[in-house]
């Protein structure tokens, strides 16, 4: 059996990676490019970590869930939101890949580099679409295809990236309508190797 990540080892300093950072900006102005956050949404960020994809933008939200199967990810994500004076973000420790099955009703979810981290993908896509509301929209970002390269310690990878066809199909079947994918960012390592990453999204009909 694989091992899984233990991101609670890493959790604390996450966010002092500026490369990170940068990445993580790129991919959430696009997100909510594609679907402008709205007073009336009520949000899940799958696979949160410390909030750097949606608490940049949890003001604009009726509410914002942030679920992770990190305890300390999730504690440095609601220190983050109580320094910001936020009230109506909550979080929610919960693991999709292992059996949880969560309640709740989501306008949105969104997610960026969460899939590549889950073994059963397609069991996981169809409990996200269980926590959508009617006409409720999820929007992931992942790595293209990518060679085993990206990550320089495997732990916890299951994908090296995905097939953009396939990842789509797997939406599909998992029950999503309206299923696109497009182009997202690049992300360019520092020895100069550049990997590209998807946007995909579709909705509960």
């Amino acid at each position: 059996m694989k091992a899984r990540r233990n991101f609670d080892e890493v959790a604390a300093g996450w966010d002092e990676n500026p490369g990170r950072m940068k990445v993580m900006g790129a991919i959430s102005e696009l997100v909510f490019e594609r679907i402008p956050p709205a007073s009336d949404m009520d949000v899940l960020d799958f696979g949160c970590g410390t909030g750097l994809l949606s608490l940049c933008v949890a003001d604009q939200f009726h509410s914002l869930t942030g679920m992770d199967t990190s305890a300390e990810m999730l504690n440095v994500f609601s220190r983050k939101a109580d320094d910001l004076g936020f009230d109506h973000v909550q979080t929610l420790l919960a693991d999709l890949d292992q059996g949880g099955a969560p309640q709740g009703a989501y306008d949105l979810i969104v997610s960026s580099m969460v899939f590549h981290h889950i073994e059963h993908v397609p069991d996981v896509l169809k409990k996200l679409l269980g926590l959508l509301k009617p006409a409720g929209v999820l929007v992931a970002v992942d790595l293209d295809l990518e060679g085993g390269r990206f990550h320089s310690d495997p732990t916890g990878v299951f994908h090296e990236g995905f097939d953009r066809v396939w990842f789509a199909q797997m939406m599909k079947d998992a029950g999503f309508a309206g299923v696109r994918v497009e182009n997202a960012t690049e992300i360019l390592r520092p020895e100069g190797e550049r990997f590209t990453t998807f946007l995909a999204s579709g909705r509960r009909s």
